[in-house]
């Protein structure tokens, strides 16, 4: 019998892990996760979008509009680089990050502090925004690496797993 020939690659398995992370996200529009991965090829740490440990969901806004800024999500929720990062238990120096929605030019400072070299993203929509291209800015500044997935699959399915040896 020779080896399976179906298996996943290397970018298909991180950018798993950071779509099944995305999935933890209490996010009602978006719904973000990151997977970093170190040059040998071992995840490193993971995260996802939300709001800091130790504040309730339920007591801060997730609105996208209001009003007052104050009343929108976006003072208070944690994206899922900066969370990974935070997370993290060892240096990030020369590892890379998947993550599924191209990183903001905060996250890509964090990015660039931690040590990461290449960004792997699923998506950019809002490329034409000041974030993110002040995020490709310090990105090219710094040689970090950013090029958008091209895997096989970027949906991940969750199947009962029968254990058999």
């Amino acid at each position: 019998m020779s080896k399976r020939e179906d298996y996943i690659s290397w970018d298909e398995y991180f950018m798993g892990v950071a779509i099944l992370s995305s999935l933890r996200s209490k996010d009602p529009s978006t719904q973000v996760g990151a997977c970093v991965a170190s040059k040998q090829n071992k995840v490193v740490t993971m995260g996802y979008n939300g709001m800091p440990i130790g504040c309730k969901d339920e007591d801060l806004p997730w609105e996208r509009e209001a009003e007052d800024e104050l009343d929108t999500k976006y003072p208070y929720v944690c994206h899922a680089e900066f969370n990974a990062i935070l997370n993290s238990l060892c240096s990030l120096e020369g590892c890379r990050i998947y993550v599924t929605l191209f990183p903001c030019n905060e996250c890509a400072k964090a990015i660039i502090q931690s040590g990461i070299k290449e960004v792997i993203y699923i998506e950019d929509k809002y490329a034409d925004g000041m974030a993110s291209k002040a995020a490709k800015r310090l990105f090219d500044l710094a040689h970090v690496t950013y090029r958008k997935y091209e895997g096989r699959r970027i949906e991940i399915m969750v199947k009962e797993f029968n254990h058999v040896r």
